[in-house]
C-alpha cells in the first residue's frame, strides 16, 4: 500500500458556479428545482444526476459545517449563533422536503439495479430508510431541536472558576486535578462542583424541553418511544438494543473488575486510606503532572512527528490541516466546550477542534481527532458525499485505534522513560473507566426515552441506581450527593447528539482488538486500518471491520478475550 501523502483537490463543481456561497434558501432553490424536475432516461442520467445532488449537497454540508464551527470558536459573536441559527431555521427546513423527493425519485428509478451494489449498498439502504422515516411535520421540530441543543454549548462555555485568584476554564482547571497537592485538587474539584450545581436546573429544564420535542418527533413517525426512532434514523442496522444491553452486561462482568484494580492501584501509589473523587486522576507527592506541552502549537508540531513516525501519510494529513489553518487547539473564554473533527466535503480538508490545557489528556485527544481526520482524507475519493458519510462504529475505529497506534511514539511528548510509561499507562487507564461510563450513558438514555414524561427527581433516582450498577464503589463520594445526582449533565452528547455514545464502547473494543493485531504485525494493521478507511460507507459494519482485520462483535465471549489481552498489558506495566 502507497503509504506517502498525496494533497488531496477539492471536489470541482461541474453544476453549481465555482463563486457560488450558501447565502439564503432563494439562492439555492433552482438547484434543487433543476433536479427534482430533470429527467433520467438511462443509468448514464442518473449516474449524472447523482453526483449533481452530491455535489449540492456537500457545498451546503461544508457552509453548515463552517457556521458551527465559527460558533464554537467563538460563543461570544452573537453574529455567529446568528448565522447558525439562520441555517438550522431559515434554509434546513427547506431543503429537507426536497431532499425526501429526491430520495423517493432515486428509489423509482428504473435505473437503480444497475448501480454497483458492492459499494451503493449501503447508501442505498440508508436512502430507502430516510424515506420511510420522513414526516413533513417534523422538519421544523428537528430545526427547534438543532437550535436547542446548541444552548448546552452556550450555558457550558460560561463556566468558569477561580482558582488561586486566576480565572480559568472547566476544562483548563481540570489539569490541577493530576496534581500531587491533594489540598489543592480538593479546592478545584469542589469549585468545579459548586459551578456546575449553579446552572443544574438551567440545564434540567433545558433537557425537559428537548425530551419533550424528540418524544413528539417520534410519535409523529409513528414510534412508541423516541429509542425505537433514534435506532432507526441512525441507520442501525447491525445491532439492536439487545446487543447494547449485552454489551452492558459484558462491561460488567469483565471490565469493571479492570477498573477496580486499576483504582486500588493508584489508591495504593496514593498512599490513601480512602480514595475521594478529587484523588482519580492524580499522582503521589513528589511527582510532577505530565506536561507533554505548553501551546497548541506545540502540540500541533509534536502531534504531526508522531504521526509522521506511524506512517509519512498521516503527517502529511496534519500538516495540511496546519497549513490551511483547519487547527483551533487550545482552550480559551467563550470557546464552546468538547473536541471534535468536523469533516469538510467539498474541500475535504477537515478541521480539528478542542480544548487543550496541557495534559496527557490533550495528547490523547488531539491521537483521537487525528484518526477521525485521517479517515476524512482516506475516504474524499469517493464519488458521492453520502459515501463518505461513514457510521459512526467504524469512524470511532478510526479515532480510538490511532491512539493506541500512536502510543509507542510519544517519546515526542515525554522524553523521560518514566514519563512515557506513565502516560502509556493513562491511557490504558483511561481506556478501561471509560467503558463502564459508556455502559452507564447508554444504559441511562434508553431508561429516559422508554420512559417519557418522567420527573426530574425519578430522573435522577434512576441516574444514581444506574451509576452505582456501574462504579467500583471504592471512591467516597460523601458530601456530593447532590452534584452526582446531576453528573449526567457534563456529557454533551445526551443534549447534542442523543443515542451517539455506544458507538464509542463498540469501537473501543474494536481498536483494542486493532491494537493486539497491531503488536503481531505493525505494517499489516496499518494497511488494514487504511483499507477498511478508505472504503467510506460502501460497506457494512461487518464488512467494514472485517476489512480492519478484526470482529464487529461486542458479545460476552469476545470482551472477555479482549479483556484479557488488555489485563495482560496492565501486567507489563507493572499493575497487577
Amino acid at each position: 500500500m502507497n503509504t506517502a501523502f498525496e494533497p488531496l483537490k477539492k471536489t470541482t463543481r461541474h453544476f453549481l458556479p465555482a463563486d457560488f456561497k450558501v447565502t439564503n434558501w432563494e439562492a439555492l432553490l433552482p438547484y434543487f428545482e433543476d433536479l427534482k424536475s430533470r429527467a433520467i432516461n438511462s443509468a448514464a442520467d442518473l449516474d449524472k444526476w447523482l453526483k449533481d445532488a452530491s455535489e449540492v449537497e456537500a457545498v451546503i454540508s461544508e457552509d453548515a459545517s463552517w457556521r458551527q464551527i465559527n460558533m464554537t470558536c467563538d460563543t461570544t459573536k452573537p453574529e455567529y449563533e446568528e448565522a447558525f441559527t439562520y441555517f438550522c431555521m431559515e434554509i434546513e427546513p427547506k431543503m429537507k422536503p426536497y431532499f425526501f423527493d429526491l430520495n423517493q425519485m432515486l428509489l423509482a428509478s428504473p435505473y437503480l439495479d444497475q448501480l454497483d451494489k458492492s459499494i451503493y449498498y449501503p447508501f442505498l439502504r440508508s436512502v430507502e430508510n430516510s424515506v420511510k422515516l420522513y414526516r413533513k411535520e417534523n422538519v421544523a421540530l428537528q430545526a427547534e431541536l438543532s437550535v436547542l441543543a446548541q444552548q448546552y454549548g452556550v450555558i457550558s462555555s460560561k463556566m468558569s472558576v477561580a482558582i488561586d485568584g486566576n480565572e480559568y476554564t472547566l476544562q483548563q482547571a481540570a489539569k490541577f486535578l493530576q496534581s500531587p497537592d491533594r489540598g489543592l485538587r480538593e479546592r478545584v474539584f469542589r469549585a468545579v462542583a459548586a459551578r456546575r450545581l449553579q446552572d443544574k436546573d438551567q440545564l434540567n429544564e433545558l433537557f425537559d424541553k428537548l425530551l419533550a420535542l424528540r418524544l413528539q418527533v417520534a410519535k409523529n413517525a409513528g414510534f412508541d418511544n423516541y429509542r425505537d426512532y433514534k435506532f432507526r434514523e441512525l441507520g442501525r442496522f447491525d445491532y439492536a438494543p439487545e446487543d447494547c444491553f449485552a454489551f452492558h452486561a459484558a462491561i460488567r462482568e469483565h471490565i469493571m473488575p479492570l477498573q477496580a484494580m486499576l483504582i486500588k492501584n493508584r489508591q495504593q501509589r496514593l498512599g490513601l486510606d480512602q480514595m475521594k473523587p478529587w484523588d482519580t486522576d492524580a499522582e503521589p507527592e513528589g511527582t510532577k503532572p505530565l506536561r507533554p506541552f505548553e501551546t497548541g502549537s506545540e502540540l500541533t508540531d509534536k502531534a504531526i512527528t508522531v504521526f509522521n513516525d506511524l506512517r509519512p501519510y498521516f503527517g502529511g494529513c496534519l500538516d495540511t490541516m496546519l497549513d490551511m489553518h483547519r487547527l483551533d487547539l487550545e482552550s480559551r473564554k467563550g470557546k464552546a466546550p468538547g473536541g471534535y473533527n468536523c469533516p469538510l466535503a467539498e474541500t475535504g480538508v477537515p478541521f480539528i477542534f478542542m480544548n487543550a490545557a496541557g495534559t496527557i489528556g490533550d495528547v490523547i485527544t488531539m491521537m483521537h481527532e487525528g484518526g477521525h481526520a485521517i479517515h476524512s482524507f482516506l475516504s474524499h475519493d469517493l464519488p458521492l458525499s453520502a459515501l463518505k458519510e461513514y457510521p459512526m462504529e467504524i469512524a470511532e475505529l478510526a479515532s480510538m485505534s490511532m491512539e493506541l497506534f500512536s502510543m509507542e511514539h510519544w517519546d515526542v511528548f515525554f522524553k523521560d522513560e518514566k514519563e512515557l510509561h506513565r502516560a502509556q499507562l493513562e491511557e490504558l487507564e483511561r481506556i478501561i473507566s471509560v467503558l463502564p461510563w459508556i455502559a452507564t450513558i447508554d444504559k441511562f438514555q434508553h431508561w429516559l426515552y422508554t420512559n417519557p414524561g418522567h420527573s426530574v427527581k425519578e430522573r435522577e433516582d434512576e441516574w444514581m441506581a444506574i451509576l452505582k450498577e456501574f462504579s467500583s464503589g471504592i471512591t467516597d463520594w460523601t458530601g456530593f450527593e447532590d452534584y452526582r445526582q446531576n453528573f449526567w449533565q457534563k456529557q454533551l452528547h445526551l443534549y447534542e447528539v442523543p443515542f451517539y455514545y455506544i458507538e464509542y464502547g463498540i469501537a473501543q473494543l474494536g481498536a483494542i482488538a486493532m491494537w493486539r493485531q497491531y503488536r503481531q504485525n505493525k505494517q499489516q494493521a496499518l494497511d488494514n486500518y487504511m483499507k477498511a478507511l478508505s472504503l467510506g460507507n460502501t460497506k457494512t459494519l461487518n464488512e467494514l471491520y472485517a476489512a480492519a482485520g478484526i470482529k464487529f462483535d461486542f458479545s460476552t465471549g469476545y470482551v472477555k478475550e479482549l479483556g484479557a489481552f488488555v489485563k495482560d498489558r496492565l501486567a507489563e506495566a507493572g499493575v497487577k
